[in-house]
């Protein structure tokens, strides 16, 4: 068994509350392989942000569960040799059974996702309960969830989304003694994340998502005062983005995101984790497909993964400086 603290990691636990106090969200990157983690570390070093490096059930199994372990450890001592030691959390997303959160405990996360809201209230219920008491005794931060995000992002697909219910969030924490949770207020996996049939049309002929579900989110706060929020699916597809890729061969049909001021809103609240992979899929493959198509010929993968790398960190501080606002928050 390898102890995340080992590795130079750290839980949650102090990031979500700094976070809660400070009005501001930390920002839960996405990633499986090297230039991913050098976008990441690189961008939080340059903004002075905390970090959560994520990892997918599908990222586990692409990457290796042991190179994650040490590209997570790598990322540590990386941000040093960067000249700052930056919190970072290993974290699994969505994970789905209590061995896969056993394994990642035991193999250095820092935190796991149990996933549970598939099942009825009851099971989840239990589920998360038997996670978080394995998590805990080994000083691991749990993340449960209530509610249904629709989409897909790897292993994960609903094609439709349960808002949470307020009157369960009490009780759900109270039993199972979760560290945060994850709520469905309207954000959804994947680019995209809405139908053009359910946006409206502004002045300037751009479709707009309808809004989050803030109510909601007020009303879960009531309930659970100071308890740390996350919202999944919230990457904001930027437009000229999918442009890039299409105007270079792509084929993004209706890619709509969250507006970037409403994740800003939300991560001034109760939120305290943004969960961002869509984007960071779309900014890399933009300069991917550009490359390609301004130079054919080229085949050395440095040459079309290192200005993608460039594109992600460019992305990622945009993110944490002006949406979520853990710049300056290390």
């Amino acid at each position: 068994m390898v102890s995340y603290k080992d590795l130079g990691l750290v839980n949650t636990k102090e990031m979500f509350q700094k976070a809660f106090e400070g009005g501001y969200a930390i920002p839960a990157f996405n990633f499986n392989n090297m230039e991913q983690m050098q976008a990441i570390v690189q961008a939080c070093v340059e903004t002075s942000s905390p970090v959560i490096l994520q990892v997918s059930s599908g990222a586990r199994k692409y990457a290796n569960q042991t190179l994650l372990r040490y590209m997570a450890q790598g990322a540590v001592e990386y941000a040093k040799e960067l000249g700052k030691n930056i919190p970072i959390v290993l974290h699994l997303d969505h994970g789905d059974t209590f061995e896969l959160c056993k394994s990642c405990v035991d193999m250095g996360f820092s935190s796991v996702m149990i996933d549970g809201s598939h099942h009825s209230y009851e099971e989840n219920v239990a589920l998360t309960k038997k996670v978080v008491e394995y998590a805990h005794a080994h000083g691991v931060t749990v993340e449960g969830e209530l509610g249904v995000l629709a989409g897909v992002e790897d292993d994960v697909c609903a094609e439709h989304h349960t808002y949470t219910e307020p009157d369960q969030v009490e009780d759900f924490v109270k039993k199972t003694g979760v560290d945060s949770l994850a709520i469905s207020i309207g954000t959804s996996h994947g680019a995209n994340k809405f139908t053009p049939a359910q946006c409206t049309t502004n002045a300037d002929g751009v479709l707009v998502p309808p809004a989050l579900r803030f109510d909601i989110l007020e009303e879960i706060e009531k309930r659970i005062p100071g308890f740390p929020i996350v919202l999944h699916g919230a990457s904001s597809v930027p437009q000229d983005l999918v442009a890039v890729i299409n105007n270079n061969g792509g084929a993004m049909k209706n890619a709509i995101g969250i507006p970037e001021e409403q994740l800003r809103k939300a991560a001034a609240s109760a939120v305290c984790k943004i969960n961002i992979d869509s984007d960071g899929r779309i900014a890399m493959t933009a300069s991917i497909r550009k490359t390609f198509n301004e130079n054919p010929a080229e085949f050395d993968p440095r040459k079309y993964l290192g200005p993608a790398r460039d594109g992600l960190k460019d992305l990622y501080m945009h993110k944490v400086n002006n949406v979520l606002g853990s710049a300056n928050k290390a």
